[in-house]
């Protein structure tokens, strides 16, 4: 009998590389079972869980009311801002008071930017746009201010864009001590819980890996840092790979609870029963 295979879904950019780097480079090995990356953004990703096609998978915090009759929430593998987060920025705006009527772009329907942007910014218009077009298309002047996500969040100052809000410090000011959820890791229910478990294990241990051996998983997650250099690339992959990525634990779990009830609140998602971490 062959290896069983799980397609395990990430997206491309630095802070993903490092946390798979375990077991893309095979130093992370678990039995019986052979791992095939595949590598999209996060919009592809969502929609793929949507319709249940990887068995394990990274998606936006804000896709997982759609998919939770599909997928459980692993406890590793979590991207959770700590005081930051998603950024709203403008060439020549500096409030939101400005921004009234005019064209705001965010990075994606399902992103968890998008949704922030919406619970927090109380009837502001925005088009979805690809995330890496946000800055060009804000500088452009064809949209007033843009919230943008990845590496954006800390190159925007040295291109010359001010920051109307950063929602990491909004979501501070508003929950203290609870992180901002970003992004998370899902498997897939149909794998049953001990399979499912399994695989969480092995996510956790590659995570482990490139947190205790940076010298090899830094350099490997550089490679997806599209043009950042080691410096900014090293400081954006400790923001988004922490102590909660390795267990998001019992603080991680509230904060998910905490940013599915506003948005249902608002209508912005289904409800979200209850969360089982595993």
């Amino acid at each position: 009998m062959g290896d069983m295979i799980i397609k395990v879904g990430h997206s491309p950019d630095p802070d993903d590389a490092f946390m798979f780097y375990g077991l893309s480079s095979g130093k992370v090995k678990l039995d019986g079972i052979t791992i095939e990356h595949m590598l999209e953004d996060i919009q592809s990703l969502n929609v793929r869980a949507i319709n249940g096609e990887l068995e394990v998978t990274a998606i936006s915090a804000h896709a997982y009311p759609s998919v939770a009759d599909k997928y459980w929430i692993m406890a590793a593998g979590a991207s959770m801002g700590e005081g930051y987060g998603p950024v709203l920025v403008s060439k020549k705006y500096s409030s939101l008071e400005e921004l009234k009527g005019k064209k705001i772009a965010t990075p994606g329907m399902l992103t968890t930017a998008s949704l922030i942007f919406k619970i927090f910014t109380d009837g502001l218009e925005s088009t979805d746009i690809p995330f890496d077009q946000i800055m060009d298309r804000v500088e452009s002047g064809e949209f007033a201010a843009g919230v943008l996500i990845h590496e954006g969040q800390i190159t925007y100052r040295e291109q010359g864009f001010k920051k109307i809000i950063d929602f990491g410090e909004l979501w501070r000011d508003n929950f203290g001590s609870l992180p901002l959820p970003l992004g998370l890791d899902v498997v897939r229910k149909d794998l049953g819980e001990q399979l499912a478990r399994k695989l969480s294990a092995g996510l956790k241990q590659s995570i482990e890996y490139g947190y205790t051996h940076q010298s090899e998983a830094i350099p490997y997650a550089l490679k997806y840092g599209r043009g950042i250099d080691t410096k900014l690339g090293e400081r954006f992959v400790k923001m988004y790979v922490s102590e909660l990525t390795i267990d998001m634990g019992d603080n991680g779990k509230k904060a998910l609870e905490t940013l599915f009830r506003l948005s249902s609140e608002r209508g912005l998602t289904a409800p979200v029963k209850s969360i089982e971490l595993f």
